[in-house]
């Protein structure tokens, strides 16, 4: 979605020492969004304040002058033998520092050194198994430990990663690949896109809210054709679906008022996807500034404002570690003639990383004008997590 995550996770990382741990060595609670993803004094870094121009594929590497930068990628994926999987991987960078000076370095500086931290969260859901796994890794920017980078694109975590395919493979284009693994879960995949990027906002710049400033630029690869495989625990599955890349950097993100977001992005069997995110306040009321954008299966997008869509909770699931989640959904663009009912594929798909939300794979039934029409999708949920 947006530049969502980065700030609380400085906010993480800055204060750890300072909070007291559950006993399974997780943060006792999790502080406001609003407190921690809004900063008026981000001084130092790169503005999102105005349109500018994107290049591709240069612009799927890293912008270092920003504060905060991520690749995002989630999946629905179909075994062989008929099971069905979910996944999202997503990598962050956040800055510690804004970018030093020409000339400011120090010669005796320490190979540790960095003014970036990386994070990244890897989960599948594995709809069979009723099942949902996820993990967390993060590291400092040095050593070769994290990175990014541009020519070839680049980007990982240790050994969790997202990159261009090799150019010796004839016919690769575009393509990249991506792996991610544990113990427990893994997933190996070729990811080849099926449409161009799409910009998002005005002309890729998208408003958070009325403060100059408060906005990202962000585009997304909204169909991905994916193939490799899914591990669970020793069982390997051969896969084949389809994938969502969201990319977005920028160095704000929330205003005071407002305590979290909805973040849809469904792909339907028509060829055509909708991405649609609502901002929300303390009192629960949708932000003007919420927004989001329909792709169909051929032509030009459209953006969509806040008045353009309804979004209507229908059901819930509460989570054992405190906080009740919206789950299903009815979402409606009278202007397209589209009524959707978004279900989740399971109802238990919360990550309980260093910063707790809901994530995961949807199924989508419902209508475009008299015509029926159904897909899969992916959906966030953050700011209603509350303390155990």
């Amino acid at each position: 979605m947006f530049a969502r995550l980065m700030a609380l996770f400085s906010a993480f990382f800055l204060a750890l020492a300072m909070v007291p741990a559950s006993p399974r060595g997780e943060p006792a609670g999790s502080p406001r969004l609003s407190s921690v993803l809004s900063d008026p004094e981000a001084r130092g870094y790169a503005q999102a304040s105005e349109p500018r121009p994107f290049s591709f594929p240069a612009d799927h590497g890293p912008h270092p002058a920003y504060r905060n930068e991520w690749w995002y990628v989630t999946g629905n994926l179909d075994a062989r033998e008929g099971r069905r999987f979910g996944f999202e991987l997503t990598l962050f960078r956040f800055a510690l520092a804004p970018p030093a000076a020409p000339g400011d370095a120090s010669p005796t500086a320490s190979a540790w050194r960095t003014r970036q931290i990386y994070v990244a969260h890897f989960a599948v859901t594995d709809a069979a198994g009723r099942q949902f796994r996820f993990a967390e890794r993060y590291a400092r920017g040095a050593l070769g430990l994290a990175g990014a980078t541009s020519e070839p694109f680049r980007v990982w975590v240790e050994d969790w990663w997202l990159k261009a395919f090799p150019d010796t493979r004839e016919g690769a284009g575009d393509a990249w690949l991506l792996h991610a693994s544990t113990d427990e879960f893994a997933v190996t995949l070729t990811l080849e896109p099926q449409k161009p990027p799409v910009l998002n906002g005005v002309q890729g710049l998208s408003q958070k809210s009325a403060e100059p400033g408060n906005a990202s630029y962000y585009y997304s690869l909204p169909r991905l054709a994916a193939r490799g495989t899914v591990r669970i625990a020793n069982d390997v599955h051969d896969v084949s679906g389809l994938a969502w890349v969201d990319r977005e950097w920028g160095s704000s993100a929330l205003a005071d008022d407002q305590q979290g977001w909805d973040w849809f992005a469904l792909q339907l069997a028509d060829g055509s996807e909708l991405m649609f995110y609502r901002l929300r306040r303390e009192d629960g009321s949708t932000d003007a500034m919420s927004a989001g954008t329909w792709i169909p299966a051929r032509g030009d997008s459209v953006p969509l404002t806040a008045d353009d869509v309804t979004l209507t909770a229908r059901d819930s699931w509460e989570s054992p570690r405190g906080g009740r989640y919206p789950v299903t959904w009815t979402l409606a663009v009278p202007r397209l003639d589209l009524e959707l009912r978004i279900d989740p594929v399971l109802r238990d798909q919360e990550l309980a990383t260093s910063v707790r939300y809901w994530e995961g794979a949807v199924d989508v039934t419902g209508r475009r004008g008299d015509a029926g029409i159904e897909g899969r999708g992916y959906v966030e949920l953050t700011g209603y997590a509350r303390p155990e």
